[in-house]
């Protein structure tokens, strides 16, 4: 298979005001797993593999002009795989204009990898052969289900937390990755629901999908913000358990506050609280490609640039603290 490659109890400083889940499990204590998960006695996937490509935006129609025409300073571009596995037009000569100045990364929202579904040969093939043709980075999608019975729900749904959702999932990322010829990367993603048959914490089930299938992960810092406001839960805690090894990219982005409930809308600046969290994972993984994500009410692209342009300022400087920290 080709292969690309400050301790806890700082709540405060994200503006988190939540009760700790009570001790123990979330859903009780579970019953210990009848089998094992396989673990990797030494694990193919290594992140040197993957390019350190720096701070990007997600490549957007109403940018696509600017960026053609004046080739703006940015390190990388994130693109919707789906909008560009298309047989010709203007989509693919953009992709083209793009890529003959700027590393791209393919990210995709149809996978569907948590289905019961079949997985979509057509849709992987068609995904190969881009993949072929634009020689991304990387290749990523996220950890949900989309649709079942052949209807598309249009939505990133949620996945009970199972040992046996970890072997479905897993083993399914195993075939897409065989069939890619290349290791891709997960993605969490923020939710609204919790399923009752759940016996796993979000993070645990993330993991154990990444190592199972041993396969990258990219960690998006709002969802976790998001969901944990959502569901109680700290941030800190899924942030800390996360394996460092795994993580490849993060995401960083806005979202909608309904006063009950946050909404991962990619309308908005990143909240304060959000980049708090961000400066802790730098902490913990280190130097991790970064991805501006604004889907919604798309500003001038010179406010996507500042945004990057902030998330490497931080992260310099939450680096800068850890070894200031490391030599007391």
């Amino acid at each position: 298979m080709y292969r690309q490659g400050r301790p806890s109890g700082r709540g405060e400083e994200l503006g988190l005001c939540h009760k700790r889940r009570r001790e123990g499990h979330a859903h009780g204590t579970p019953p210990p797993w009848a089998t094992p998960f396989r673990r990797f006695s030494s694990s193919t996937m290594n992140r040197s593999d993957f390019a350190p490509l720096g701070f990007g935006v997600g490549l957007r129609r109403p940018h696509y002009v600017h960026i053609l025409e004046q080739h703006p300073p940015m390190d990388w571009f994130e693109v919707i795989s789906e909008n560009f596995m298309v047989e010709g037009g203007r989509p693919l000569e953009v992709l083209e204009g793009v890529r003959a100045h700027y590393p791209v990364v393919m990210h995709g929202v149809s996978l569907s990898i948590g289905s019961s579904d079949p997985l979509n040969r057509a849709y992987l093939d068609t995904l190969r052969a881009a993949a072929r043709r634009f020689e991304p980075a990387w290749v990523s999608d996220h950890l949900c289900w989309t649709g079942v019975g052949g209807h598309n729900l249009h939505d990133l749904l949620p996945l009970p937390y199972t040992e046996e959702a970890v072997r479905h999932v897993a083993g399914r990322i195993r075939q897409v990755q065989d069939i890619l010829e290349r290791t891709i990367l997960i993605e969490n993603v923020s939710s609204y629901m919790a399923f009752r048959s759940s016996r796993l914490e979000e993070w645990e089930f993330l993991t154990a999908v990444a190592e199972e299938a041993d396969c990258a992960i990219l960690l998006d810092i709002n969802n976790i913000f998001v969901s944990a406001f959502n569901h109680r839960f700290d941030p800190l805690r899924y942030v800390d358990a996360v394996p460092v090894e795994r993580v490849v990219q993060f995401h960083l982005a806005g979202h909608s506050d309904h006063g009950s409930y946050l909404l991962d809308t990619h309308d908005h600046p990143i909240r304060a609280e959000v980049w708090a969290l961000y400066e802790h994972a730098v902490r913990r993984f280190g130097r991790v490609p970064t991805l501006i994500e604004w889907d919604d009410n798309i500003p001038d692209f010179e406010v996507l640039a500042a945004a990057a342009a902030e998330a490497r300022r931080r992260c310099d400087l939450a680096l800068d603290s850890k070894r200031l920290h490391a030599a007391e």
